[in-house]
């Protein structure tokens, strides 16, 4: 009897030796032009750590790129995939809250301080953004909708009214998304919406999670006024995933004003920016 029939019988996925697993994983990238670590160890019946390592190795072969969380097919990639200005891995949410964290909280305030008149506030996943949930703890008679988890836990616990998409939950930076956040959000409108970025240049700003794009599309596509926040540490750099033109927002808040060819391209688009002091 084979491992397969074994496993047939006991109800047991069977499992796949590496190359078989490296195989299906090619197949369906080509398939579908992208896939996603925890939709792969699914399919596989392998450990997500498992299907990393694959990842890693057909990436090595040139098969794939990685993005986090997943996998594209390199013909997919964005521009200057490859360049030194690419950041290609997403820092542990704790390390990321530490890093320039005087600076974001000074961002958080000027932000927050946009939104006197506001009644629904949208807030994006992400460090800066979660400090402005801080910002926002003594505000009364407002609703806040977010998909981080931390910030509707911080922002419950302290007596805000407010509002968590459901939906699929990734444990790495506790947020929710997938189809179920999109369309319940989809049906709202917000005073204004805070977006975090892990990048920004002039075609636009990045993030580095295909799950929480569709998210932050929603929020700049729902909101009278759509407020970017981003440290200067963030200024002409990229990630895996082009979110929004600069012509999709309406205000960058930063620590430090953008100067050369991302100043200008800001003007074009008519951003407004508000530099914290």
């Amino acid at each position: 009897m084979t491992s397969e029939q074994s496993a047939a019988r006991s109800g047991e996925r069977p499992k796949f030796l590496a190359q078989v697993r490296q195989a299906a994983i090619i197949e369906e990238i080509g398939r579908v032009g992208s896939v996603t670590v925890s939709d792969l160890a699914q399919q596989l019946s392998v450990s997500e750590m498992t299907v990393r390592r694959d990842l890693v190795e057909l990436e090595k072969d040139g098969r794939l790129i990685r993005t986090h969380g997943g996998a594209v097919k390199p013909d997919r990639a964005p521009p200057l995939a490859l360049a030194e200005n690419v950041d290609r891995e997403e820092p542990a949410f704790e390390a990321r809250l530490a890093r320039n964290a005087t600076q974001k909280r000074r961002i958080a305030a000027a932000a927050v301080s946009l939104s006197q008149a506001a009644r629904s506030i949208a807030i994006d996943v992400g460090t800066t953004p979660y400090f402005a949930a801080e910002a926002l703890a003594g505000r009364q008679q407002v609703k806040i909708f977010t998909n981080s988890i931390r910030t509707a836990s911080y922002l419950g616990a302290k007596g805000v009214e407010t509002y968590l998409a459901g939906g699929r939950i990734r444990g790495e930076e506790m947020s929710t998304s997938g189809p179920a956040a999109v369309e319940q959000f989809e049906s709202l409108w917000f005073d204004i919406a805070f977006i975090g970025v892990s990048g920004l240049t002039a075609q636009g700003i990045f993030d580095y999670s295909f799950e929480e794009t569709d998210m932050k599309r929603v929020y700049l596509s729902h909101a009278s006024q759509r407020v970017v926040l981003c440290d200067s540490t963030k200024f002409n750099r990229m990630s895996l995933v082009h979110v929004a033109k600069l012509s999709e927002f309406d205000t960058l808040v930063c620590d430090e004003a953008p100067t050369g060819e991302l100043a200008s391209a800001l003007n074009a688009a008519g951003v407004a920016i508000t530099v914290a002091d």
